[in-house]
């Protein structure tokens, strides 16, 4: 735009030479006799611009008045510049040959004149001429870069350049995570009320509302684990969460990560960084497993240290068979015991140890045998000082100890976890607990109930439960999340609670 309107002035300002020309060789003669009879050249300039013509006399000439503005009581007179213009008019530009050309530039330059003032009243030309100049560009320029860009062989590494400091990461229910620095968040006796953490979005419209899901302290050097429904796994150290301030919402995790599209989180493994002797970067030579479970029943367990290079764009971490879903990771040592939870309210509790570890992109093998319709909806690892709480979709649920899953060989049909009925309905899902934790229920309608782990009265597994949340005729239990309050960070002596 600012060319169209640079190229219209330079445009006009040549057009009003042009037109000074027109007139003086229409008037020629007098022209002549005028500047011979003047004893200078000021008085030259001053009888010329005293001539005046109406307007039919000039358009005569071939002059085009293009704003009524250039003519004084409905006279055209000379502009200074014309007249300037024509004393310096060389001889040979008197000759008939030379007055054509005049005439010629004038017509092709009123025609330029229309055309730069089309373009500027209509954006679709500008657009036009946008993209064809691009287009041009890329033809000249665009071609494949010849010189390599390679990592520096040298010692330094990008950590190297940033401070290993804490810092607590927040990431709510709805896919916000972001981290801030710990000195954000000042010390407090036992019992305080805190200060104003993430400014969530609970208590606006329901579609809205949003929560803490989880909340823990990392060092920036860390690394992040987001494993996806679609079984692909993107790596992140914590120094590259962006870093906000305490009430700020935080950065969709979906962005960040460039999932793929209907990507979403199936879960979140923190890894401790650690270094070597040699001061190199051991973090994925740690002992430990990564336990994976899908909605059909499959269950994987792949060493640590098979995601020490994940590209940016994510790879994949379990080969997802049609029509299945990854709903849950954890990070095991190996040794440990799990427990599924299917949506039929069955459930079976087997040692990791009889599933062999296998490599990133294999599928796995049968972890619950399902009944027809029934699916896995939920992953735990057994904690003995910990109990098992499984929600139905109606409402109800309740809390059991692990010690009355009896531990069965992989593969079985399980044994019942929750006696589901009409009244419970279809398990939504489960959560290992503790009695100082909280959690959020959330219903189809988008309802949501915050709620403490104590209240919910610990009974025997082979039972319904007692009621969570009290719905309305049409809506239902959609799902089961811990809820941790940024307090948490700010007690005395409190540790965060770690996610995963």
């Amino acid at each position: 735009m600012r060319r169209t309107r640079f190229e219209l002035k330079k445009a006009e300002e040549r057009a009003e030479i042009l037109e000074g020309y027109l007139c003086a060789l229409s008037n020629m003669d007098e022209f002549i006799r005028i500047i011979r009879g003047s004893r200078n050249r000021e008085e030259a300039k001053v009888k010329l611009l005293a001539f005046e013509w109406t307007r039919p006399q000039v358009e005569r000439w071939g002059v085009l008045i293009r704003s009524d503005a250039r003519l004084l009581n409905g006279f055209y007179s000379l502009t200074e510049r014309q007249v300037d213009a024509v004393l310096e008019l060389q001889l040979y530009r008197l000759t008939g040959l030379e007055i054509d050309k005049v005439k010629q530039e004038y017509t092709e330059l009123l025609e330029k004149i229309k055309d730069l003032l089309d373009v500027l009243a209509k954006e679709q030309r500008v657009m036009a001429i946008i993209k064809k100049e691009l287009q041009e560009i890329k033809q000249k320029h665009a071609t494949p870069r010849l010189s390599e860009i390679v990592p520096d062989e040298g010692e330094i590494a990008i950590e190297d350049l940033i401070a290993n400091e804490g810092v607590i990461i927040t990431i709510t229910h709805a896919g916000l995570i972001k981290r801030t620095n710990v000195s954000s968040y000042r010390a407090q006796r036992r019992g305080g009320k805190g200060v104003i953490g993430m400014t969530t979005r609970e208590g606006q419209t329901d579609e809205d509302r949003d929560f803490i899901e989880h909340l823990f302290t990392a060092s920036t050097h860390d690394y992040l684990m987001f494993f996806t429904n679609a079984g692909r796994v993107y790596v992140e150290r914590v120094h590259e969460i962006p870093d906000m301030g305490r009430a700020a919402k935080g950065r969709s995790i979906a962005n960040i990560l460039e999932f793929k599209p209907s990507e979403t989180i199936a879960a979140l493994i923190r890894v401790l960084s650690k270094s070597g002797q040699g001061g190199e970067d051991a973090t994925w030579q740690q002992p430990g497993f990564v336990f994976f479970a899908t909605k059909q029943g499959t269950v994987k367990k792949t060493a640590l240290e098979d995601f020490a290079n994940v590209r940016k764009g994510g790879i994949i971490a379990i080969g997802i068979d049609s029509g299945d879903t990854l709903i849950d990771v954890k990070l095991t040592t190996g040794h440990d015991e799990v427990v599924l939870i299917t949506r039929d309210g069955m459930s079976i509790r087997f040692s990791e140890e009889d599933v062999r570890s296998t490599g990133r992109p294999a599928t796995g093998v049968r972890g619950i045998t399902l009944e027809k319709d029934d699916a896995v909806v939920a992953l735990s690892v057994v904690d003995a000082q910990a109990t098992l709480l499984v929600a139905g979709e109606h409402g109800i649920g309740k809390r059991t100890s692990f010690d009355e899953y009896r531990k069965q060989s992989r593969g079985g049909k399980g044994i019942i976890t929750m006696k589901t009925n009409e009244k419970t309905g279809a398990v939504v899902g489960a959560l290992t607990v503790k009695d100082a934790d909280e959690i959020m229920l959330i219903t189809v309608a988008g309802q949501m109930v915050r709620t403490s782990v104590r209240d919910i009265r610990e009974t025997g597994r082979n039972t319904q439960g007692v009621k969570l949340i009290n719905l309305e005729p049409t809506d239902k239990l959609q799902a089961i999340a811990p809820v941790i309050s940024e307090e948490t960070g700010e007690t005395e002596g409190g540790a965060a609670p770690a996610a995963g």
